[in-house]
């Protein structure tokens, strides 16, 4: 493929020159422009490999100009030559400033032009090969790599299952409420890196109920104040199960598992943390959990209604539930309602 060359100059003669030269070095097409401004406009979708730009113009100057391209996606460090009859030491050192990458004097040297431009392609050349070639590697390593994240979130999966058939609850229970917990993470501005992990950590929540009697695990009716005491022992359990891991899944388990039953006005456990001091994570784990909880049926209860559900979290907004976890949900009441669509009971 030809180097594209964006040649910007207020004198039709210098175009004229410098399209001539860009022809004798050969593999080079060159797009000229006698005004700044729509150059950069054509700067703006289109590959540039050479930018060679006068400094004094009637538009805005070379500068200006520089500075302007130097903002658009993929001209960070594109090679730019300014061509100038002004030595001056403070415009020089304004042009470095704002991203000149050398200089050519006027009256311009054709034999200096010539090995200017060839030996800033082949730099621009390298740079780019190898750019390529660490985006190659990064997608090799993704693919390489890929295989073992599935096996580690299917035992995840598979791990938060066996603690939710102990407790009456569904298979789809955990696989939805982390859904949930992604579209709010997603409504909050999360990584798309933190969204994957958490959808991954999210179904660890209860892992600790293994370590929880059957006898009070398993009742029917409310549980006394001693057995809800033995009950809420299970988030320091599932964050000793999890905690010391390398994975990163595990590691952001043990503190869902430890901290998603705290509430926003610190009346919650193990803890009693309150506001911003519960993890984030751990925050939106606490809403799509009820929420899936209140929205689905069991054993022991109906599904509420969805507009009873959502008065009881907007009532709760504040005290159990982080105020913006819940503007979230709300926000993405489509993509939530699709989750509970996609991922029904059998």
């Amino acid at each position: 493929m030809a180097h594209q060359i964006l040649v910007v100059d207020d004198n039709q003669i210098n175009l004229s020159l410098f399209g001539i030269l860009l022809e004798k070095q050969g593999d080079c097409e060159s797009h000229c422009y006698l005004e700044p401004l729509k150059a950069l406009e054509w700067a703006k979708t289109n590959r540039v490999d050479l930018v060679l730009v006068d400094y004094m113009m009637p538009e805005i100057d070379g500068i200006e100009f520089v500075k302007r391209f130097r903002r658009y996606p993929g001209h960070e460090t594109t090679p730019i030559v300014m061509v100038t009859a002004n030595d001056q030491k403070d415009v020089r050192y304004a042009a470095l400033a704002g991203g000149v990458t050398d200089f050519l004097s006027k009256p311009v040297d054709r034999v200096e032009f010539s090995s200017r431009v060839k030996n800033l392609l082949i730099l621009e050349d390298g740079r780019r090969k190898l750019a390529d070639r660490a985006s190659w590697l990064a997608e090799e390593v993704f693919k390489a790599t890929s295989e073992i994240r599935e096996r580690e979130r299917e035992t995840v999966i598979r791990l938060s299952k066996a603690a939710d058939f102990r407790d009456q609850e569904t298979g789809a229970h955990v696989t939805r409420m982390a859904h949930y917990a992604e579209v709010i993470a997603a409504e909050l501005g999360m990584t798309k890196s933190d969204q994957e992990l958490l959808l991954a950590a999210a179904p660890l929540h209860d892992i600790g109920k293994v370590g929880i009697p059957d006898h009070i695990l398993l009742k029917p009716g409310k549980l006394d104040t001693a057995e809800f005491v033995i009950m809420k022992q299970h988030a320091r359990i599932g964050h000793d199960i999890l905690e010391g891991s390398s994975s990163k899944i595990l590691q952001l388990g043990a503190v869902i598992a430890l901290t998603h039953h705290e509430k926003f006005d610190g009346t919650g456990y193990p803890g009693g943390l309150a506001g911003e001091s519960i993890p984030l994570f751990s925050r939106i784990v606490a809403l799509a959990d009820v929420f899936d909880a209140l929205t689905s049926a069991r054993p022991y209860k109906p599904a509420w209604e969805l507009d009873r559900v959502v008065q009881h979290i907007n009532d709760q907004a504040g005290l159990h539930f982080d105020p913006g976890c819940v503007e979230a949900l709300h926000a993405r009441w489509v993509e939530v309602l699709d989750v509970r669509e996609r991922f029904k009971d059998a």
